[in-house]
């Protein structure tokens, strides 16, 4: 029989307490509202029941842009929280703070996690390495846009097909409109992401220079001298007789869907699980995005949207061992595959795929596999890998504000464009003076 020392003899045989050491809180930060917001606080909780050593706690902080922003002041005064969700376009910015994060793969060295980067979809963790293949954060919620529509509107209007270029989009949405089978034909959520960015990425055509950021910080927009004019002359035109609303910025539209007002929507891949909950009038369908049958023969791939989880610097021993333990839990294939099967977005290991295949879940729900697919559908080109720009939430902001001018009817597209790139351009010369070496 083991010995006991004579302290803690003492105190058992005297009818003391022994102190039990407290579960360490690690705080998370995300961007996650209602559904997805619940699915956040259930994963955290089954990870919390899985061991007693540690205890997620997520907060909402409200949309990207506000998450990420509170996340900057946070760390500014000192008060930092463990983790935070950063959308894709913040990934610049986030490698540029190289004192203000701990980088996912060092992490998991250093507190001895199993750590594979090839074990996660290749299209994903191109996103967040750096030069030298290191994962820098963990990717969780990877998303691409695909189109949204109402079939019931469509059958209604006799839209017998779901289009599959622009060309047969121009066909559908008059005949929903001149029908009127719906007040408009169609809107867009995240309108600089899923009409100029991931259009641009499908159609092999660069949005900046310097292979969109990934080459050099000295990278500056192109967008005003491309095909994107003409699709956004496109859509302004559409916006004259109601084939296409404009419907805010984020994802302010897709109200506007849900309600039936709209029959076809633009979105996230993850906004399935909110159209699931809210368009239960309806039957809807998921098809892929659009091409321009006049640029080209087939579309390239989409590009990724959502975000990843960073690791901020200055924190506890403890809280480091306790979060590479978390996204250890979180890499796992059951809980990616749950994720992805409740959510919409992307399972981001091939293990996840692979138990979603062999669970049968695309067989039921075959809706779900249209953003891997278009996501995979070709070998990424320099133009179709994603973006990495510093200031890229700014300047979303400042496509939104011109764009909106243009669908006000206070200038033309070319005009917006030109001087979103203009203004865009000087954010991303202040942000290379900051961080060029």
């Amino acid at each position: 029989m083991p010995r006991l020392s004579t302290t803690v003899l003492t105190l058992a045989l005297s009818g003391a307490v022994l102190p039990v050491q407290a579960a360490t809180e690690i705080t998370w930060w995300h961007a996650m509202n209602q559904d997805l917001g619940r699915k956040v606080d259930e994963i955290a909780a089954d990870f919390n029941a899985s061991q007693d050593e540690y205890v997620i706690k997520p907060e909402y902080r409200g949309n990207y842009s506000d998450t990420m922003t509170a996340a900057i002041a946070a760390y500014r005064a000192g008060k930092a929280p463990d983790i935070v969700q950063i959308f894709e376009v913040g990934t610049a910015t986030m490698m540029s703070a190289k004192g203000a994060i701990v980088p996912v793969y060092q992490l998991m060295q250093e507190h001895g996690t199993d750590f594979d980067p090839s074990v996660y979809l290749p299209a994903v963790t191109g996103y967040y390495t750096d030069t030298e293949g290191n994962m820098l954060s963990l990717p969780f919620n990877s998303s691409t846009p695909v189109l949204y529509v109402n079939r019931d509107e469509l059958d209604a209007a006799g839209v017998d097909e779901i289009p599959r270029t622009w060309q047969e989009m121009d066909t559908a949405l008059t005949k929903l409109v001149d029908s009127g089978a719906t007040q408009c034909g169609m809107t867009a959520t995240w309108l600089s992401w899923t009409q100029m960015e991931n259009f641009s990425a499908l159609h092999d055509i660069p949005f900046a220079s310097e292979e969109n950021g990934f080459a050099g910080l000295d990278t500056r927009l192109q967008f005003n001298h491309t095909a994107v004019v003409d699709h956004l002359k496109r859509l302004a035109e559409w916006q004259k007789d109601g084939r296409f609303r404009y419907g805010g910025r984020f994802s302010d539209a897709l109200p506007l869907f849900y309600s039936g007002e709209c029959a076809m929507v633009f979105a996230s891949s993850a906004s399935l699980a909110g159209i699931r909950s809210n368009a239960k009038d309806f039957d809807f369908a998921v098809a892929p995005m659009p091409y321009d049958a006049e640029l080209v023969d087939k579309p390239h791939n989409s590009i990724i949207g959502g975000a990843s989880l960073w690791v901020m610097n200055g924190k506890s021993d403890e809280v480091y061992d306790g979060i590479a333990k978390f996204f250890q839990y979180l890499s796992s294939p059951e809980v990616q595959a749950d994720w992805h099967q409740f959510s919409g977005y992307l399972p981001i290991t091939e293990a996840a795929h692979e138990l979603t295949k062999q669970q049968g879940y695309y067989d039921e729900h075959p809706e779900s596999e249209v953003a891997i697919k278009q996501l995979t559908a070709s070998q990424p080109t320099s133009n179709s890998k994603g973006l990495r720009l510093g200031n890229m939430s700014q300047i979303r902001n400042i496509i939104y504000e011109e764009m909106e001018n243009v669908f006000n009817g206070q200038q033309s597209v070319q005009q917006a464009l030109d001087r979103a790139v203009e203004r865009g351009n000087e954010l991303l010369a202040r942000f290379q003076q900051a961080n060029q070496r």
